[in-house]
């Protein structure tokens, strides 16, 4: 089903304007000045950029990529994009609709700013406003090289940063930065501050719920930006200089709120149909960006609770070695307080009413992939874990009914006990000959009696429930007697006997858990470097100045993240948040391997503390083990959801075969013990 239009340009006046009545004579105007023949005619190439797309609307499939030109003829440089002839994607246009976003030969005289955008997750892209107020399509950079653009105009044309915004370049600019933005968007009614009335006033005002939006979008871009005397912020209506300051802004966010939009439907589509690898830039740039959410989009994103701050760094794919002067901002310090937004938000637990609108009559769950949709964004009330984990593990099908449930756990608990007399018939006199069940039985109960003792579940002497613990493992340990029992084991058992009540039922659970970690849990670790591998490649293509920091201080071994692989942060979270935690997981919704992008989007969080205090691998370990108890666990979800889109196909590339949580490779050996006592 085809989705609906999220928004378009033409709800925009200006932009409208520059596509109607302007683009057509601008360019034939432009294209005047320079003809295609005078290229070779004393013309000279000085940059040239290709696979630079524009999006007519939202959707990756209608996007036209070009090449986009920098041509020096004597003393003026002029810009070019031409779409490629036959390539474009976009079945709904025709190539007379195509040619009608050509950009041809715009001089930069007649330019008056360009404004320079990096979403969190995304490609950056250019929007260029000309003297008359028109703003030109957005310019989205596929394959890096927004610097290298900047730099070269920089080389010809005169370059100033306007002091409003940081991102916003101005051409020719010989006054006032504040004075030379004003004339190149030619505000209706704007006149020179010192004469400029109290209250400005705009020609085309605007009372709609729609425009006011916009109104917003500009002015929190700019919040930090607004001059202050001092020490006190002026008030709006009597800050003249500040209300201009806005208006300027609006004017850029009305083109800016549509290539938001327009990346965050991208990346929609990006995770769904993919891209070809050469048109897939790197996802490997940090900003902040923000708009209202929508219940129809799954990746919108979403206001973050995380302070902003003026923190921006741009472009490391190729275009790091370029210099572009004061034109670059880079800290890394400020990146602990930001936060990926673009993750849906959180919703709030699944309960038992809407959990029986998921069953047919009979118990059958009707749709798994909405069930666990709704799972991965909302978690499970507690009441309702007990009968959903069954289901979640594997250990009772989507399509079972409630009798072939019940009957399925009479069986189950049959076969339990079962497995669970073989350890319990072995006299002490056979316990003496059979040292690995001794001494796996020593080790057991060491760490049951040492697992959750802060829960009054667990809580006291001779509890039951740790005997039951104790009990689980044992049986397990004889059901799987080539893994047998490790350190760990207990951390992953307790919240599933937590939940369940119910031995057997917990037994099966975690047999069905441990089918997929398992491998966790190898002697020669297998699973586990299976795992850190996997990280450390994301890490290097979601976040490559991270990589890089981790690859000179000797960190790529990743230990350090050893303990959340093992047990699944279950020693990072609260004991309630650990089980909302695991049942995301458990949805496999966007990822078997989410929790290997929830390791990045911590890591991520805090990049800026890492490489600001330069730690080494003994300070990151301590570092990364004290953040026990202080995961923000709702951020760290929608982000890791951001990158899972993000990383896309790139990402699961990342991920060897076989790496848990997905089932092992079958190799005739599931569990490369050694044939030693524990």
């Amino acid at each position: 089903m085809q989705e609906a239009e999220l928004h378009d340009l033409s709800d925009d006046a200006d932009y409208a304007a520059s596509q109607q009545e302007g683009s057509a004579s601008m360019m034939r105007c432009y294209s005047s000045k320079l003809s295609t023949s005078s290229e070779t005619e004393g013309a000279e190439i000085v940059y040239l950029k290709d696979n630079v797309a524009i999006h007519p609307t939202q959707y990756a499939s209608e996007r036209i990529s070009g090449r986009l030109k920098l041509i020096k003829q004597g003393s003026t440089l002029f810009m070019t994009w031409i779409h490629y002839k036959g390539q474009s994607m976009n079945a709904k246009l025709s190539e007379k609709d195509r040619n009608l976003y050509t950009i041809r030969a715009v001089p930069f005289a007649d330019v008056r700013s360009i404004r320079r955008h990096t979403p969190a997750l995304g490609w950056q892209y250019i929007i260029v406003v000309l003297s008359s107020g028109l703003a030109l399509p957005p310019l989205y950079f596929y394959n890096g090289g927004v610097r290298e653009f900047l730099t070269t105009i920089k080389q010809h044309v005169f370059l100033v940063r306007s002091v409003e915004d940081t991102n916003v370049f101005l051409l020719n600019d010989f006054q006032n930065p504040l004075q030379r933005t004003l004339s190149s968007l030619e505000l209706p009614r704007a006149v020179s501050i010192p004469s400029m009335p109290s209250t400005p006033v705009l020609a085309r005002e605007s009372t709609s719920h729609e425009n006011q939006e916009r109104t917003d979008v500009g002015v929190s871009d700019v919040s930090a930006s607004i001059p202050q005397y001092n020490g006190r912020r002026r008030q709006k209506f009597h800050d003249p200089a500040r209300d201009i300051s806005i208006q300027v802004l609006e004017k850029f966010s009305f083109v800016t709120k549509f290539a938001r939009e327009t990346t965050s439907q991208l990346f929609r589509e990006s995770h769904s149909n993919g891209f070809r690898p050469l048109e897939r830039r790197k996802s490997n740039q940090s900003d902040v960006y923000s708009h209202k959410p929508s219940d129809d989009a799954e990746g919108v994103a979403v206001q973050s609770p995380v302070e902003k701050v003026p923190y921006r760094e741009h472009n490391r794919d190729g275009d790091a070695a370029t210099n572009v002067g004061t034109f670059e901002l880079i800290s890394y310090k400020e990146f602990d307080k930001l936060s990926l937004v673009w993750g849906k938000p959180r919703q709030p637990p699944l309960g038992l009413e809407e959990w029986a609108t998921f069953l047919d009559s009979e118990g059958r769950v009707v749709d798994s992939k909405a069930l666990r949709k709704r799972i991965f964004y909302g978690g499970i009330e507690h009441k309702l874990r007990k009968e959903v984990w069954a289901i979640l593990l594997g250990y009772h099908t989507y399509e079972s009914t409630y009798a072939e449930r019940k009957h399925q756990r009479s069986i189950k608990k049959i076969e339990y006990e079962t497995i669970k007399s073989q350890w319990q018939s072995i006299s002490p006199a056979q316990a003496k000959r059979f040292t690995k069940f001794r001494e796996r039985k020593g080790l057991i109960e060491k760490d049951v009696v040492r697992t959750d003792k802060s829960l009054s579940f667990y809580d006291g002497d001779d509890n039951p429930n740790v005997n039951l613990l104790r009990d689980i493992l044992l049986t397990y340990s004889f059901y799987n007697f080539d893994l047998g029992y490790c350190q760990g084991m207990s951390d992953l058992l307790s919240p599933i006997l937590f939940v369940m009540e119910d031995e057997s039922e917990s037994f099966w659970c975690f047999v069905a858990l441990m089918e997929c970690l398992g491998p966790n849990f190898n002697r020669d670790q297998s699973g586990l470097h299976s795992q850190l591998f996997a990280l450390s490649k994301l890490v290097e293509l979601l976040d490559n100045p991270l990589h890089n920091y981790f690859k000179q201080n000797d960190c790529l071994n990743y230990f350090f993240c050893f303990r959340w692989m093992l047990i699944q942060f279950k020693r990072e979270l609260e004991y309630e948040k650990t089980m909302r935690l695991w049942e995301v997981l458990w949805t496999h919704y966007l990822s078997e391997h989410i929790h290997l992008y929830v390791s990045v989007a911590i890591l991520k969080r805090y990049r800026g503390k890492i490489i600001g205090e330069q730690m080494d691998f003994d300070t990151l370990l301590r570092f990364i083990n004290e953040l026990s108890g202080r995961i923000d666990l709702d951020a760290t979800l929608r982000d890791a959801e951001a990158l899972c889109i993000c990383a896309g196909e790139k990402g699961a590339d990342c991920i060897p075969p076989g790496t848990p949580p997905s089932l092992p490779v079958d190799n005739g050996l599931l569990y490369s013990q050694q044939d030693e006592v524990l």
